[in-house]
């Protein structure tokens, strides 16, 4: 071996390696760097991304008339005129949608779904007792859901993953900065800040979002102000009249900024995936949730009355024999809690979600046919059950033109 080669491993082996955390945090600098590099080619922000036009049969399904009713309509304004697409069919924008609910509202109210006086806002806390639980999945769906329903909604990100954020075409790592978050409008320190410059509007016409960022599992762990579960409704309470319903994705650490989520929520929705192992850590993660729950509210001096607590069963696989037994088990202890309709095991939203996107944006060109529509009507009859809790806890007995 040559002296030059000896020098240079003897080099190597007095050389001090570099400290983890070190190493850990230039291997982070860099992907950041990468990832600001690519800019949008792998998840586009917001302001380039755009929701997809609805075909007139789906526009008219949409509002809740015939598509016979919707062609009339057109042809009485001439500012209503749709674009077409390559086919010759038109093609509306959810705007243009929701403006065509607020010309008919003008003599049916019905039509659009907002609050009306005496009707609080619904802040729909979805958890879960296990990671991986489709809980994130079912968040996202829900607030698309209800905006396309005509419902103004805010989503609100706790968890420090930022899934939801991503789904909203939201990248945190390079688009969020400290104390743009929720922690920022319940922070006491001086560096807080209002939740109104907090949230951000998204590509989704009717949704704005609060994101989520690692800094909320940063703020978990270091000095959080007193009173931070009623700071977390008191925030929520500050931007009440821009909204009808806020959907909040709780972190599966009950932190408490997720308890003052669950706290100043009106209805509660627990993903559970029907596994055995799942079921076998629910009993200990519920039991846990009670207590400081329970805690928080009597440490409050009241007692917080929820609309509706429901089960969500996701990640479904009807044919499975042990899946369906343990969902008979569920309905069995939990009776009508547990929700009728399920979000099933698809490939159709695994692909969507591939590409950064609820199965609602991908349209049904982006996938399978008959995978999209049966995905799809199952995710309907999920949030349309949701949307049935909101109707009745505000007093309403059902939604559409005589509502």
């Amino acid at each position: 071996m040559s002296k030059a080669a000896e020098s240079r491993i003897v080099g190597r082996k007095r050389a001090s390696p570099a400290p983890f955390d070190a190493v850990i945090a230039a291997h982070a600098e860099a992907l950041t760097r990468q990832l600001a590099r690519a800019g949008g080619r792998f998840t586009p922000p917001a302001a380039r991304r755009e929701l997809r036009r609805f075909p007139t049969g789906e526009a008219a399904r949409l509002i809740g008339i015939t598509d016979a009713y919707l062609r009339q309509l057109i042809l009485s304004d001439e500012a209503l005129e749709p674009e077409k697409g390559p086919a010759g069919r038109r093609l509306f924008t959810l705007g243009q949608i929701n403006d065509l609910r607020r010309r008919l509202a003008r003599t049916r109210p019905g039509y659009l779904r907002h609050r009306r006086a005496g009707e609080h806002l619904q802040i729909i806390a979805v958890t879960t007792v296990k990671g991986r639980s489709g809980k994130t999945t079912a968040a996202a769906h829900l607030a698309q859901y209800l905006a396309l329903q005509g419902f103004r909604v805010l989503a609100v990100d706790l968890d420090p993953q930022a899934a939801l954020s991503g789904l909203f075409g939201c990248r945190p790592e390079l688009d969020v900065g400290l104390s743009q978050t929720l922690y920022g409008a319940v922070r006491r320190d001086g560096a807080e800040r209002p939740l109104t410059e907090i949230l951000r509007p998204t590509h989704f016409p009717g949704i704005d979002l609060v994101p989520g960022h690692l800094e909320l599992m940063a703020c978990e762990h270091g000095a959080l102000p007193e009173n931070t579960v009623g700071r977390v409704a008191g925030a929520l309470a500050g931007v009440s009249e821009r909204y009808d319903v806020v959907v909040v994705d709780c972190s599966a650490q009950l932190g408490l900024l997720t308890l003052g989520a669950l706290s100043a929520a009106t209805g509660i929705l627990v993903a559970v995936q029907p596994q055995m192992l799942d079921l076998a850590g629910m009993s200990g993660s519920l039991r846990m949730t009670a207590d400081l729950l329970g805690a928080v509210l009597r440490d409050a001096g009241g007692e917080k009355r929820h609309d509706f607590l429901r089960y969500l069963v996701t990640r479904y696989e009807p044919n499975d024999g042990p899946q369906t037994q343990i969902v008979g088990l569920l309905r069995a202890l939990f009776g009508e809690q547990v929700m009728t309709h399920a979000v099933p095991l698809s490939s159709a939203i695994a692909e969507a979600g591939a590409a950064g996107r609820t199965l609602y944006e991908a349209g049904r060109e982006n996938s399978s046919r008959q995978a999209y529509d049966r995905t799809v009507e199952a995710l309907d009859a999920v949030n349309a059950e949701i949307a049935g809790e909101i109707a009745r806890a505000w007093g309403r007995p059902c939604w559409g033109r005589a509502a």
